[in-house]
């Protein structure tokens, strides 16, 4: 076991603290500033999440033509790609089926702008969240037909999806599925299914979102077009510059941040900062962002904002406000989805609270419960993932909050902590018949059950997870990079950090201690529970943090007991551009009485 870090073994949140980078690590770290010149707190930032010392010039500037795989590793990429090539040629109406979040807003719109771009006709359907529920269904397949639609292609769902598939088939609607989520054993009669979770999928392209899948097959129906010569008369479409919706996705879908999905995020970020998608353009002045987007703002500002119609409104609006050109249209869109989001956000707040006094009375129970399972008739369905994401985080295990129907079945969400996979667990529940239908990935996962059967399904999750939640908890370690002290954290060190980001899953912030920093400000700000606090280092230098969400929750409680003492408080840092002046501000995530 690693050196405890300045001695920390409890911390606020019950966390042993360990430094990031071990003794071969910090080797590689002095090796990569002496022959890249870069800082040294840089260098270690980048030894500590595994970049070594040939790969530092790579790593700091990512070029998507390194990193992007031949699209025919897929399987079934080629079929696919020439039978949408073929509706091109035929000039076909092309059905599109999304899924209500932010990855299917952004696989629908991807695929939709590109036939735009070659004159195709198309249409596209959004399920609604509580009457049509995720994945294809055949209403919804027939009513396409009735409009005419020659073709179907599933973005985002459509893998488990058999019997929409076959009467998809039957119709003679040649279904085309882009996906990436598991996959069962049996997959559904299609012309072609590219999902790179299929069993039989070699591709190791699994940690991609949909977006990704649907810009890789975006690649190779170019090709296929440009082999056929239908671009002689006109040009190609810009398919870089539809990498903002990529890394929207990728963001906002929590896949790991890593090797292609890092590439695509960075040249993603780059295309948003022009504000060229009146869409895109109009959600970001909504949500009051001037400057250009970081990858943080996606995850916490845009994506919410999308998500909001899929969870309590128009599940189209999302795909709407990203393709449309009438800058006009999009304020009106962004605002409603503004407007949609923050009655998400007061809904939420009462259905957490009562998902967190269930899970406290089923700790109480039984203290080592590997998984939480929380349900009520009242919660809107909308929000069970944001509930599982929130009781998640606070108990730091997996979580279920599930919304009972008036028909007997429960639907829910869940979602996960590093080193255990939910989706697999969830598609082990549908194969035991313990679920009607659910599926996902690593992180995160949607289930249906029959709600009289809750505790079977709690207790065959319980099982399936209780292994790898005990090792989880073995190793629940708070990884820290380096100290720093208030003088040190300077808004240049946060822009010079910012070469080894973009940040999210897979690739952690650089956190930071600063030890023994005497606590002058602890207070609650805002309606959401967040904390504002202000540190003094010996010097008499200071620096201001966050916590969000923490007050009344034991990070919260620390802090407001350690007013006018010292404290070793971790975090993240970030730019606060407010009034026009620049200066680091502290994300703190983590805190520790010294001894």
């Amino acid at each position: 076991m690693p050196k405890p870090f300045l001695g920390v073994t409890q911390s606020a949140l019950g966390r042993t603290w360990v430094e990031r980078c071990d003794a071969s690590q910090s080797t590689i770290a002095l090796a990569i500033a002496q022959t890249h010149g870069v800082p040294d707190i840089l260098a270690r930032v980048l030894a500590g999440r595994g970049v070594g010392l040939h790969e530092t010039e790579g790593f700091l500037n990512p070029r998507l033509r390194d990193l992007m795989p031949d699209p025919h590793v897929l399987t079934d990429m080629e079929a696919a790609a020439a039978r949408l090539a073929d509706s091109v040629q035929r000039n076909e109406k092309v059905a599109i089926f999304g899924d209500y979040d932010v990855d299917g807003a952004c696989s629908a719109a991807l695929l939709a702008e590109y036939l735009r771009a070659c004159g195709i006709t198309y249409a596209i359907h959004i399920p609604d969240r509580i009457t049509e529920g995720y994945g294809p269904n055949v209403d919804a397949i027939r009513g396409l037909k009735a409009q005419g639609a020659d073709i179907l292609v599933t973005v985002d769902c459509g893998t488990a999806s058999i019997e929409p598939l076959a009467e998809a088939k039957r119709l003679g609607l040649d279904p085309v599925v882009l996906d990436h989520h598991q996959a069962p054993e049996q997959l559904p009669e299609a012309l072609a299914i590219v999902n790179p979770n299929r069993q039989d999928d070699l591709s190791g392209l699994g940690h991609l979102c949909a977006a990704g899948v649907v810009f890789l097959f975006l690649v190779a129906l170019n090709r296929t077009l440009r082999t056929r010569g239908f671009f002689q008369r006109g040009h190609e479409p810009d398919l870089m510059g539809s990498l903002d919706l990529v890394a929207l996705a990728t963001v906002a879908d929590v896949v790991p941040l890593v090797g292609l999905n890092r590439a695509f995020v960075r040249q993603g970020l780059a295309i948003m900062k022009s504000r060229g998608r009146v869409g895109l353009a109009a959600l970001l002045d909504t949500a009051g962002l001037a400057g250009a987007p970081e990858a943080w703002h996606l995850g916490y500002l845009v994506g919410p904002r999308i998500n909001a119609g899929g969870r309590i409104g128009d599940a189209a609006l999302g795909s709407r406000l990203l393709l449309t050109e009438d800058p006009v249209q999009a304020g009106q869109i962004a605002a409603e989805l503004d407007r949609l989001n923050r009655e998400r956000q007061a809904i939420e707040v009462v259905a957490v609270e009562e998902a967190e006094a269930q899970a406290l009375l089923a700790l109480e129970r039984m203290p080592d419960q590997p998984v939480l399972v929380t349900s009520s008739p009242e919660w809107h369905p909308g929000v069970v993932g944001l509930i599982s994401a929130r009781t998640k985080e606070r108990f730091r295990r997996p979580a279920f909050a599930f919304t009972v129907n008036a028909d007997g079945t429960a639907t829910g969400s869940g979602r996960s902590v590093p080193g255990v996979d939910l989706g697999h667990a969830v598609r082990a529940a549908v194969d035991a018949g313990l679920a009607i239908k659910g599926g996902g990935h690593t992180m995160a996962a949607g289930v249906t059950i029959r709600a009289a059967e809750m505790d079977r399904f709690l207790a065959f999750v319980t099982e399936r997870l209780n292994d790898p939640v005990s090792t989880m908890r073995l190793n629940d370690q708070f990884a820290i990079d380096s100290t720093l002290t208030a003088a040190g954290a300077q808004p240049g060190l946060v822009t010079a950090l910012e070469r080894a980001g973009p940040f999210g899953s897979g690739q952690p912030e650089p956190v930071f201690v600063f030890p023994q920093h005497r606590l002058i400000e602890a207070r609650e700000v805002g309606s959401g529970g967040h904390m504002r606090v202000k540190l003094r280092a010996g010097d008499g230098s200071m620096i201001g943090g966050i916590a969000f969400r923490a007050a009344g929750q034991p990070l919260g409680n620390v802090l407001s007991q350690a007013m006018g003492n010292a404290l070793h408080v971790a975090g993240t840092l970030s730019i606060d551009r407010w009034g026009g002046h620049e200066k680091a501000e502290l994300r703190i995530m983590d805190a520790a009485r010294p001894e």
